[in-house]
């Protein structure tokens, strides 16, 4: 009779299930909480960093079959191109052959892309002159084919510093597109359209009877991977 009348509140009665069951969920808790720091490490180490400093592009019309190839030179002589897509800091990231590979194949069947585009990153600084060429490499309408090629610089913000079109016009046609100069701090200092052939250079190597020059890749011209 006297608990009815306490200030105190009745205890509730002790449940072992309920008890159990509390410290179960905080295990669960726990062990998701571990699980969380194990996905997603805080450690630098082995850490890839994909920081691009400039990009450069080519891309001509939707759905044209010729093949165009982009090459890149730095100032120490490395040339990025479909043989040899890692040269220093420069990598070849896309290589468009035209109508011969622009499809992805989903249950079995191929689907064709429209798109026309190579892409360069730059993702070092070297300081010196970059040019940036286009070749014709399989004409195949006997038309005139109007490539466009951008140059952006990416940090510390974006910054177009060329963009605009180059004409090629028969197999083994070849154009500078732009070429420009960076200080050593990546900063664009010159920027100029004087022409100057990448594919001498690699057939200056094969007249001199060189083995695969490291920086361009060279060994054979013949055949588009």
């Amino acid at each position: 009779m006297l608990d009815d009348f306490s200030l105190w509140a009745r205890e509730e009665p002790f449940d072992p299930f309920s008890v159990m069951l509390f410290k179960a969920l905080q295990v669960v808790a726990f062990l998701f909480f571990l699980a969380l720091l194990a996905i997603s490490p805080d450690s630098k180490e082995g850490k890839i960093d994909s920081k691009a400093e400039f990009l450069i592009t080519m891309d001509w019309p939707d759905n044209h079959p010729d093949d165009l190839d982009l090459f890149v030179q730095d100032p120490i002589g490395n040339i990025a191109w479909y043989r040899h897509r890692e040269a220093g800091f420069l990598t070849l990231d896309r290589d468009d052959r035209g109508g011969a590979n622009d499809f992805i194949v989903v249950n079995g069947k191929k689907i064709p892309s429209a798109v026309r585009e190579e892409i360069v990153t730059l993702r070092g600084v070297v300081a010196g002159e970059y040019t940036v060429n286009v070749s014709h490499f399989q004409a195949t309408t006997g038309k005139p084919v109007l490539a466009t090629v951008k140059v952006q610089k990416l940090n510390p913000t974006a910054q177009v510093i060329f963009d605009d079109t180059v004409t090629l016009d028969h197999t083994g046609d070849e154009k500078t597109a732009v070429r420009f100069v960076l200080d050593a701090q990546g900063k664009v200092v010159d920027v100029n359209r004087r022409p100057k052939s990448l594919m001498e250079t690699f057939r200056s190597t094969h007249r001199n009877g060189a083995d695969r020059d490291p920086k361009t890749g060279v060994g054979a011209l013949a055949v588009h991977d």
